[in-house]
C-alpha cells in the first residue's frame, strides 16, 4: 500500500524528511497557496515528518499524467534521488505518448518555479519546530546539503496513475492531501467505531489504486479441480476490499443504531456540540467546561471519538456538552461519510459553539470550511454560538476588527478561568434561566445544604460567623428556590 507511511520503516524518535510540492493554478492567490501549503506541512509535522522544503510551480492548470512540468519535475527528483523521469509503458493497441516538445513548450509558457526552505520561513511556535539554517549545495547537486528526502506530500488530490507516475520519477513515497489526512486519521483512532470507520475510508482510497500499483495481471486458478481462468489478483483484492467494507458498514449500522438510541434518551436534556476546525481549542474548551480530563494535544486532528460530558457545576436539569472531531479544508468526502454516526451528534444538539481560533491568519477560510461541513451534515439549522477563542494570542487592534469582522461573537480564551466562567453562566441561562445573584445563610445544623450549594451554584464570596455560614451565590431563580426549600426543611 503506497501511501501507508509504515513501508518507511521509521522509529517513533525518527521523524523522515519530506517535500512540500504543489501547482499554483490560475485563479489561486499567492497568500491561499502559502497557507494551504502551511498547513499540509502542519499535517506533515503532525504525522512525525520533518519538511525540509517546499516547491511551487505555476502553471495554467495541473498536467494530467505528473502533475508538473518536464522540468520541475527533474528538479523534485534532485530533492530525493530519482530520475526525474517516468519510464515509457505502452500496452498494445494505445496511442503514442504524447509528444515531448509540446510538453516543452508549455511548460516555458506557463512555468513561474518558486522554491523556498523550509529554513527559511518562521518557525511554527505552537509545535515548537526548531529549524535549522539552510545548508549550501552539496558537490553533487543535491540541495539542502545532501540531505535528501523521503518522502513527496503533494498538496493536491492525485489520481492513481498521477501517484504512480511521481513516485516512479522520484523514487520515493508520494503522499497525496487525502492519504496524509487519512493516514492521521488512522494514527489517531482509539475506540473501536472511530477504528472501523477509518478502515472504510483507507479501503476506498486504496481501492482504484490496486490496479496502478499492482505487479502483474496473472490470474488465480479457478473452477472445480483448478481448471478455468480464474481471477486476477488485482480482480481478488477488489472482491476482498468490497466484502470488508461490506462487513465494516453492517458493524458500524449496528454501532450506530445503539448510539441512536443513546441519543434519543438523551433529548430531553439540553445539549451543547462543540464544533469547529482542527485545532482551534475544542478539547481545551471541552475541559475547562466539564472538568474532566479530556486529552489534549497541539495537533492536528487530537480528537477523533466524540466525548460527552456535563457541565460543571452541574445544573438541573443537566447540561450536556459534546466534543466532535474538527474539520478541515478539502477533508476527504470518504472520511466525512464514514464519521457521519459521529457527526450526528452535532446536528442533534441544542446548541452549536463554533470555535475559531482567532489568532490564525486564515481563520476566515477555516470558519467557511466548517460551515460547509456542518451543512453537509445537516446541522447548518441548529442555533449556533461563535466563539473567537485564543484571544490572548491577538492584540488590541487585531480584536477590534475580529469584533467588527464578527459581530456577536465572543472572544475569550479557553485557558483563562474567568472567560470560561462567563460561556457557562451564558450557556446556563440559555437553557434554564437567567441568573440571579442572592445571600443565603446557612446555619450550623444545616450543613449538608452547603454541599448542595457547591453542586447548584456559583458561589462568589463565603463567609463564616457563629451562628453558621453566609454564602454569595449565583445561580438560576429555580435552583435559589430549591435552595431556599432545602434550607427551609433542614431548620424545621
Amino acid at each position: 500500500m503506497a501511501f501507508d507511511l509504515g513501508s518507511l520503516n521509521f522509529t517513533a524518535d525518527e521523524r523522515p524528511t519530506a517535500i512540500v510540492v504543489a501547482v499554483q493554478v490560475q485563479g489561486v492567490t499567492d497568500e491561499e497557496q502559502g497557507s494551504s501549503m502551511d498547513e499540509l506541512e502542519r499535517l506533515a509535522k503532525t504525522l512525525g515528518l520533518q519538511p525540509i522544503a517546499r516547491l511551487v510551480q505555476k502553471r495554467a492548470r495541473i498536467a494530467p499524467g505528473v502533475v508538473f512540468g518536464e522540468g520541475k519535475l527533474k528538479e523534485i527528483a534532485k530533492w530525493t534521488g530519482g530520475t526525474g523521469e517516468v519510464p515509457a509503458f505502452q500496452k498494445p493497441g494505445t496511442k503514442r505518448p504524447r509528444d515531448k516538445a509540446v510538453d516543452d513548450d508549455e511548460e516555458s509558457e506557463d512555468e513561474d518555479d518558486t522554491v523556498m526552505t523550509t529554513a527559511e520561513a518562521e518557525p511554527e511556535a505552537e509545535l515548537e519546530v526548531t529549524a535549522e539554517p539552510e545548508a549550501p549545495a552539496s558537490p553533487s547537486g543535491i540541495p539542502g546539503g545532501g540531505q535528501l528526502a523521503k518522502v513527496v506530500l503533494v498538496d493536491h488530490d492525485l489520481t492513481p496513475s498521477q501517484q504512480h507516475n511521481l513516485m516512479l520519477a522520484t523514487g520515493v513515497d508520494v503522499l497525496d492531501r487525502t492519504s496524509v489526512i487519512v493516514e492521521i486519521f488512522h494514527r489517531h483512532a482509539k475506540t473501536r467505531e472511530a477504528r472501523m470507520q477509518v478502515e472504510i475510508a483507507r479501503l476506498r482510497y486504496l481501492a482504484p489504486r490496486l490496479r496502478v500499483n499492482s505487479g502483474g495481471g496473472d490470474r488465480v486458478r479457478g473452477g472445480v479441480g483448478g481448471k478455468g481462468a480464474g481471477e486476477t489478483k488485482v480482480e481478488l483484492d477488489s472482491r476482498r476490499i468490497r466484502d470488508r467494507i461490506a462487513e465494516l458498514k453492517n458493524e458500524l449500522s449496528q454501532i450506530a443504531g445503539g448510539a441512536k438510541t443513546r441519543r434519543e434518551r438523551r433529548s430531553d436534556l439540553p445539549t451543547v456540540a462543540l464544533v469547529g476546525y482542527t485545532n482551534a481549542g475544542k478539547s481545551s474548551m471541552m475541559r475547562a467546561l466539564t472538568s474532566t480530563d479530556v486529552y489534549i494535544a497541539d495537533k492536528l486532528f487530537a480528537t477523533l471519538d466524540t466525548t460527552i460530558r456535563r457541565l460543571v457545576p452541574p445544573t438541573n436539569p443537566p447540561i450536556l456538552v459534546s466534543d466532535t472531531v474538527g474539520f478541515i479544508k478539502k477533508l476527504p468526502h470518504d472520511l466525512v461519510a464514514s464519521f457521519r454516526s459521529t457527526l450526528d451528534e452535532a446536528g442533534d444538539a441544542d446548541l452549536l459553539l463554533h470555535l475559531i481560533d482567532a489568532s490564525d491568519p486564515a481563520h476566515a477560510d477555516q470558519v467557511a470550511v466548517t460551515r460547509e461541513v456542518l451543512g453537509e451534515i445537516g446541522a447548518d439549522k441548529v442555533e449556533t454560538w461563535l466563539l473567537l477563542n485564543k484571544i490572548d494570542r491577538v492584540d488590541e487592534a487585531g480584536r477590534a476588527r475580529l469584533a467588527e469582522h464578527y459581530p456577536g461573537a465572543i472572544q475569550l480564551s479557553a485557558k483563562h478561568p474567568a472567560d470560561v466562567a462567563k460561556l457557562r453562566e451564558r450557556m446556563i441561562e440559555r437553557f434554564i434561566g437567567a441568573l440571579e445573584d442572592v445571600d443565603l445563610d446557612v446555619p450550623w445544623t444545616a450543613q449538608r445544604v452547603i454541599h448542595m450549594i457547591h453542586e447548584r451554584a456559583t458561589i462568589l464570596s463565603e463567609e463564616h460567623h457563629d451562628d453558621g455560614t453566609r454564602l454569595k451565590v449565583r445561580a438560576p431563580a429555580r435552583v435559589i428556590a430549591e435552595l431556599r426549600a432545602a434550607l427551609t426543611a433542614d431548620v424545621l
